[in-house]
């Protein structure tokens, strides 16, 4: 009789933790009524680092994403007005996508559902072990070490 291998146990733990935070951030931004999908919310949210308004190839590559991914998450978020299209300056034929304020304000209201999502996730474990997931999840994140639990 073959038993599970751990590595297997653990990547299938991995996939079952993903799918209930996406499942539960969803459900977050439902009740919030903000009018963005995850997918949305995480374009808005990779858009907000960027010292200057990034062209839609900077966020497909920064995504990890097909370019038309992003060319269809600008076009619904331009059209509930929480991002717009602009012509670069140096070069007309660049498209430069930039957030607005309702997109700014959409922002704040998705980091609160993001934060109460976590909350909920993250309940059942004390202080201390958040932290040890802290670490252990950058050390799975980065590749590499993290310093000691």
């Amino acid at each position: 009789m073959s038993t599970p291998d751990s590595d297997g146990l653990l990547a299938e733990q991995l996939l079952r933790l993903t799918r209930r935070v996406h499942r539960i951030q969803k459900h977050h931004l439902e009740r919030r009524d903000l009018g963005v999908t995850p997918a949305q919310s995480r374009l808005l949210r990779t858009l907000a680092h960027y010292p200057s308004p990034p062209r839609m190839a900077d966020l497909a590559e920064r995504l990890e994403v097909v370019p038309r991914a992003v060319t269809t998450l600008v076009d619904g978020l331009e059209a509930s007005g929480k991002v717009r299209r602009a012509a670069d300056p140096a070069n007309r034929r660049v498209t430069r996508i930039e957030l607005t304020d309702e997109g700014r304000a959409t922002l704040r209201e998705l980091r609160g559902a993001r934060r109460s999502a976590a909350e909920e996730i993250l309940a059942p474990l004390t202080e201390k072990e958040r932290e040890v997931l802290g670490v252990l999840l950058d050390t799975l994140i980065d590749g590499e070490s993290a310093k000691s639990c």
